[in-house]
């Protein structure tokens, strides 16, 4: 007996999402977005995306795009399915939206405590360039948040 793998499918995040999105969030981030943040992106026309598997909802991401540059505002993977290469399908595809969508440079920021992001970035080719003091906010103060960028040509 042979088991039949389930496709992994993207699809544009509509207002339909919402919910189940942003329980997602809060089930990933001890800050996590609000609803109403992922409904802000759709209402300014991010790139907003979900990822599914069986139609089950696995990650999501979120890409502002500038003029000629983006940034990667978000980006999430359901806790079950981490470790399977999701979040490296979601940033994938976040990446080549935004250089189809005209962005020459994919900018993000990251916590340094978030060490599978921090390795996962830094394999597709991410470079660090910066550092934003006190940038997060954390169980005790603020955490800085490490800035990266990319070249997506």
């Amino acid at each position: 007996m042979s088991v039949v793998p389930v496709a992994v499918e993207f699809f544009p995040m509509n207002e339909h999402d919402l919910p189940a999105v942003a329980a997602l969030e809060a089930s990933l981030q001890p800050f996590p977005w609000s609803q109403g943040n992922f409904a802000d992106s759709l209402v300014a026309g991010h790139s907003v995306w979900v990822l599914r598997q069986g139609g089950e909802l696995i990650g999501f991401s979120v890409v502002m795009r500038v003029i000629d540059e983006a940034h990667l505002l978000n980006l999430g993977v359901g806790a079950a399915h981490q470790g399977r290469g999701h979040g490296a399908r979601l940033l994938r595809h976040a990446m080549e939206c935004a250089r189809l969508g005209g962005a020459g440079k994919l900018f993000l920021e990251v916590r340094p405590s978030n060490e599978r992001a921090v390795a996962l970035y830094r394999h597709f080719g991410f470079r660090q360039i910066g550092l934003r003091k006190a940038y997060y906010p954390a169980a005790i103060g603020r955490e800085d948040a490490l800035v990266f960028d990319k070249e997506l040509a």
